[in-house]
C-alpha cells in the first residue's frame, strides 16, 4: 500500500498534511476516537511521548476517526478540552482506518523511515508493548 500520497487536514497547524512528509524516519500513527475509554488512556500516554520525544528522530501523528465519532467537531473539541499538542489529523470518515485494516481504536501503526507498515497494535496493546514495537524500527 502506498500511503505517501494520503493528505488529511490537521486540526492543530490548520493545513493540510501528506503522510510523505514524514518519510526519512520512523513513524507512530494513533487512529483513535473521544468516546473510547482505551483511546482517551492511550491518548495520555501518547502526549506525555510527545513532549519529551526528539522530534526529529521520529514522526509522530494521531488521527482521528471522524466516520466513528457523532460528527466532526467531537474530535476537535476533546482535543482542545484536553490541550494536546500532538498533531490531530482528521480521518475523512473511516477512510484511512480502513486503509490500514483497523479493527477498532486506539490501533497505533509503527511506520519505518519509508513508511512502510511494521508493527500494528490494537486497542487490547499495552504502552510498553507499543514502546517495545517502536524500538524496533528507531
Amino acid at each position: 500500500m502506498d500511503i505517501s500520497s494520503i493528505r488529511l487536514f490537521d486540526i492543530q497547524e490548520n493545513r493540510e498534511v501528506s503522510l510523505s512528509e514524514f518519510r526519512g524516519k520512523p513513524c507512530m500513527v494513533t487512529f483513535w476516537t473521544s468516546w473510547c475509554p482505551d483511546s482517551q488512556r492511550d491518548l495520555v500516554q501518547k502526549h506525555q511521548l510527545y513532549q519529551k520525544m526528539n522530534k526529529s528522530e521520529l514522526g509522530f501523528i494521531t488521527i482521528n476517526v471522524v466516520g466513528r465519532e457523532g460528527n466532526k467537531r467531537e474530535g476537535i473539541n476533546y482535543t482542545k478540552q484536553n490541550q494536546y499538542q500532538f498533531p490531530v489529523l482528521l480521518d475523512e470518515g473511516t477512510k484511512v482506518y480502513d486503509l490500514f485494516e483497523c479493527k477498532g481504536v486506539p490501533t497505533t501503526i509503527i511506520l519505518d523511515e519509508e513508511l512502510v507498515v511494521r508493527e500494528t497494535f490494537g486497542e487490547r496493546a499495552t504502552f510498553i508493548e507499543i514502546m517495545n514495537g517502536l524500538a524496533k524500527v528507531m
